[in-house]
Parts: C-alpha cells; sequence; structure tokens
C-alpha cells in the first residue's frame, strides 16, 4: 500500500462483514486492524480469522485488545456460558440472547483512541442494520451519535469519520460485494457457538447460509452435517 493513502482503522472481528468492511476500506485507505478479545465463546477461532485476513491484506498495523471485562459484566449468551446460544433465527421485534450490552462503544472507543493516536481520518465498522439480528447498537442513528462524540472528545485537530459501508446492505449484497472485492471469505468466521465446524443453527450462522443462498453461491467454510 501506498503511503499516499490516509490512514484508516478497521475493526476487523475476523467475520464477514468485518472483511468485506476492510475490503471497502483498503480501496482508499491504509489499513490499521484492530481486533478485540472480549470474552466470546469462539474468541480463538475470530483470532485466527483476523490473523489470516489480516495477512491476506498485507496490514502492518494490528492492534489486539484485551476486553474480556465484558463477561464481567455478563448478560449476553456470547460472554455467559450459563446463557444458552438460541437455535433459529432472529424473531422479528426481538433482541436475541446473543446481543452483547451495548458492545459496539466498547470497540468504538478503543478504535478511535488508538486512531487518534495514529493519525487516522476514519474507523470502519461493519455493522448491518437490515437483515440481521436486530441488535440496538447496528443502527444508522447510533453511528451518527457516535460520530458527533468523537467530535466533542478528540483534540481539535483531529477529524475522525465513523464509516459504516454495509449499514443498509442485506447480507446477500454484502456476500456480492465482497466477491466483487475479492474480499477473502473463505477466511472468516460467523458462528456464535462452535471454533472447528459452524454450528449452522445459531442465527449468526442461519443469516450466514441464507444469504450465501441468495447470493447463489456456496459458502466454503466448513458446517456440521444438519440432516439430522
Amino acid at each position: 500500500m501506498g503511503n499516499s493513502k490516509p490512514l484508516a482503522v478497521v475493526l476487523l472481528s475476523g467475520g464477514m462483514d468485518s472483511c468485506v468492511s476492510a475490503a471497502i476500506a483498503a480501496k482508499t485507505y491504509n489499513v490499521a486492524a484492530l481486533h478485540s478479545s472480549y470474552g466470546q465463546r469462539t474468541a480463538q477461532r475470530e483470532r485466527v480469522a483476523f490473523t489470516s485476513i489480516s495477512d491476506n491484506y498485507q496490514i502492518q498495523q494490528r492492534l489486539l485488545i484485551d476486553q474480556t471485562y465484558m463477561t464481567q459484566i455478563g448478560g449476553s449468551a456470547l460472554t455467559d456460558m450459563a446463557i444458552a446460544v438460541p437455535d433459529g433465527g432472529p424473531q422479528q421485534g426481538e433482541i436475541p440472547p446473543t446481543y452483547v450490552p451495548f458492545r459496539n462503544a466498547h470497540f468504538l472507543a478503543a478504535a478511535v483512541s488508538w486512531g487518534e493516536v495514529l493519525g487516522a481520518t476514519a474507523v470502519f465498522i461493519g455493522a448491518v442494520e437490515q437483515d440481521s439480528s436486530g441488535y440496538p447498537d447496528c443502527r444508522p442513528e447510533y453511528y451518527e451519535a457516535f460520530a458527533r462524540l468523537v467530535e466533542r472528545g478528540t483534540r481539535p485537530e483531529t477529524s475522525i469519520a465513523i464509516e459504516t459501508p454495509l449499514i443498509g446492505m442485506s447480507k446477500a449484497e454484502i456476500i456480492r460485494k465482497g466477491i466483487e472485492l475479492g474480499a477473502p471469505l473463505q477466511l472468516t468466521w460467523s458462528c456464535y457457538r462452535d471454533s472447528d465446524v459452524a454450528c449452522g443453527r445459531c442465527d449468526s450462522c442461519i443469516l450466514r447460509l441464507r444469504a450465501f443462498e441468495q447470493a447463489g453461491l456456496k459458502d466454503q467454510i466448513p458446517y456440521a452435517d444438519l440432516s439430522s
């Protein structure tokens, strides 16, 4: 990547949406990748995906942060092993137990802090509103409000935009965009429950599988046998 490009911090979880966000960012920016381990069930597998995607884009600046205090906060099936990850897709109008309370604010705060140190001009996050699990911190107005917070809470000379390039896209559209940009979707991991073979039954797996079907493509990651 040339040094003439501005710098952007990309929140890279290792999932499909963050991978496509990184692909979009890489067209215009030098990318610095930030990954959080927050006590999620598949933290180790997500870190492998983060490393593989970062290697694919030859991202030199990487930051791995420990936010496992979220397990102490609890309240989510992703961070509290006593709360089961349910089977089935998200129900309309319901916030599923996989919602991690106010999680994206924790991620964004770290990304903006690092971005201010690095002199970044943007933070990319792969939030999706439609065709998703209905998490309240994935709505456009959430990021509009956070952008105002960044403006008020950083140095006067700092200018960091909050970029949500996928916010209005369906999952199938995100896959098509990723294919168009050559994003390595085969390196990503979405399953909420398992780290070796995707369960295919949690809402994240169901949304992913449905999207690949709608896009007319086959997902390359391994799934458990769903015929039983």
